[in-house]
Formats: structure tokens, C-alpha cells, sequence
């Protein structure tokens, strides 16, 4: 009964020995052995590994991505104006053994690390801005900046900042609709300068496109009285070809003295009654003659 007792007792320091010599370290987590308090190892790589039991302890913190939400505060710009930012930044611990050396591989000591240095970040970046800078440039131009500001401070303490965002970029209640309505009108001052030069500019083509048509209209009406005056000479020669002798110039006269007979007889009388010299009478005369 003895052996059986001291066996079992034996098997269980062995299962007690051995459950505190085993350490587990799950993917998403790092693992830091200590021994008598001081940093004997770090373990980066999901698995199972070991440890001297009673004499070094175990701690884990996380390998995953972390996000830390900035307390929302008052920043000062270059013109002196208030603005309230709310942001967020998105972090990992890079190095492990340096996180752990200098943290103590805490989260929270880290997260006040990067709460003052992104907050002098971000107060250095808007105090170097204007108010309306500031408003214009937050969709990317305030965190690139703030990015460059930061730096590698974080690299003294293994931690790597990945992402900074703006949540709110806001102003103070008391300023905050005459801030609006000023910025409002400096877009409509703009919007009326705008309108003034494209009107002036529509007026120039305007101006253009006129004198261009009132040229092209002079320049047709001036090859129409040129072609008008060519059928004209045209025309003559053509009449002084046609009767460039003396028969039918009298045939010329006698048709142009009938046309002038035929549109002198209107309405209902039908008689004409001819002076001796008219030319009309004359050429009748002159056929009675023959």
C-alpha cells in the first residue's frame, strides 16, 4: 500500500513538474519567460515549448494588430483659431524583445507612449496649419503628416504605428457657425469670380464669332456685287453681239416698241392713238411704206 501511495504521489509531482515546465504559445500572442524577474527568452512562433518550472514565469501579450482611441482634444491652429480632433491609430508590437525590455511588455504602458507621442504629432501638425487648411486637407494630408511628425519615435520601445486617422475634425460650438458662414461666403466670392471670368471669356468669343460672321457676310456680298457686275457686262456683250448690225438693231427697236405698245394698252379700250412723231408711229409708217 506504501508503494502505491508513493507511486502515485511520484506521478503526481511528475504531471505537476511537467504541466509548469510545458508553455503554449497561441498564434496570435507572444510569449516572455522570465527568470528571477529578468528576460530570459521571448517566443515569437505559435507551439508548444519549455521552461525551467518554479523558476521562470511566463507572460504573454499581443502579436495581432491593436487599435488605440485617442481621447478626444483641443489643438491651436497657426491663425489661432481652436479645433476639437477626435482620432484613432492603428499599432503592433514590431519587436518583441525590445517591447518587453522597455515596456515591460505592457499594452497599457505602450498605449500612453503613443497617446503623447501621436497627440504632439497631431498639435505640431495643426499649429503649422491655418483653420481652413486644416478643414480642406483632412481627408489624408493632416495624417500624412502627422505620420511624418511621429517618425520612428515609436521604434525605442519595438512598436510600430501603421495607421493614423482623423474620426472628427471639428470646431467649438461658441465659433462654430461663424467659422461656416465665413467659409461660405469665401466659396461664393470665389463662385462669383469665377462666373465673372467665364462671362467675360463668353464675351470675348462672342465678339470673335461676330466679327468673323460680319467679315464672312461683307466678303459674300462683296463676290456678289462682283458676279452681279460680271453678268451685267456679260449680258451687254452679249446684246452688242446680237445686234451689231443695222437690221437687227431696227428689229431690236421694233420688238422693244411693240413690248412698250402691249404694256401701254390696259383695260377695256383697245385703241391707241399715236402722235406723228412718236417712235411707235414712226416704225408702223415705216412698214406701211414697204
Amino acid at each position: 500500500m506504501k508503494k502505491k501511495i508513493a507511486a502515485a504521489v511520484a506521478v503526481v509531482l511528475l504531471l505537476v513538474l511537467l504541466g509548469s515546465s510545458v508553455v503554449v504559445t497561441a498564434e496570435n500572442e507572444y510569449t516572455l519567460i522570465r527568470q528571477f524577474g529578468r528576460i530570459s527568452k521571448v517566443v515569437d512562433q505559435p507551439g508548444v515549448s519549455l521552461k525551467l518550472p518554479f523558476v521562470q514565469t511566463v507572460d504573454a501579450f499581443p502579436k495581432q494588430t491593436l487599435l488605440y482611441d485617442l481621447v478626444p482634444s483641443e489643438v491651436i491652429t497657426r491663425d489661432k483659431k481652436t479645433m476639437i480632433t477626435d482620432s484613432y491609430v492603428l499599432w503592433r508590437i514590431s519587436e518583441p524583445m525590445k517591447f518587453a525590455q522597455t515596456l515591460n511588455g505592457s499594452v497599457m504602458n505602450a498605449e500612453s507612449r503613443i497617446n503623447t507621442a501621436v497627440y504632439n504629432a497631431l498639435k505640431n501638425a495643426i499649429s503649422s496649419m491655418n483653420q481652413d487648411e486644416v478643414i480642406t486637407s483632412r481627408d489624408g494630408e493632416l495624417s500624412a503628416l502627422v505620420m511624418d511628425k511621429i517618425d520612428d519615435n515609436m521604434d525605442q520601445y519595438g512598436i510600430e504605428l501603421m495607421l493614423f486617422e482623423t474620426k472628427q475634425l471639428d470646431l467649438p460650438d461658441d465659433n462654430k457657425e461663424a467659422v461656416y458662414e465665413r467659409m461660405i461666403s469665401e466659396r461664393d466670392n470665389i463662385a462669383a469670380t469665377y462666373t465673372a471670368e467665364g462671362n467675360s471669356e463668353a464675351q470675348v468669343i462672342r465678339n470673335s464669332t461676330d466679327k468673323e460672321v460680319a467679315i464672312s457676310i461683307s466678303e459674300a456680298k462683296k463676290q456678289a456685287e462682283i458676279l452681279v457686275a460680271e453678268g451685267e457686262a456679260e449680258y451687254m456683250r452679249i446684246l452688242s453681239e446680237a445686234y451689231d448690225t443695222e437690221e437687227k438693231t431696227e428689229f431690236y427697236s421694233f420688238v422693244r416698241s411693240l413690248d412698250a405698245l402691249r404694256v401701254s394698252m390696259t383695260g377695256q379700250e383697245k385703241t391707241v392713238i399715236l402722235s406723228s412723231d412718236s417712235p411707235i408711229a414712226k416704225i408702223f409708217e415705216g412698214y406701211d411704206a414697204q
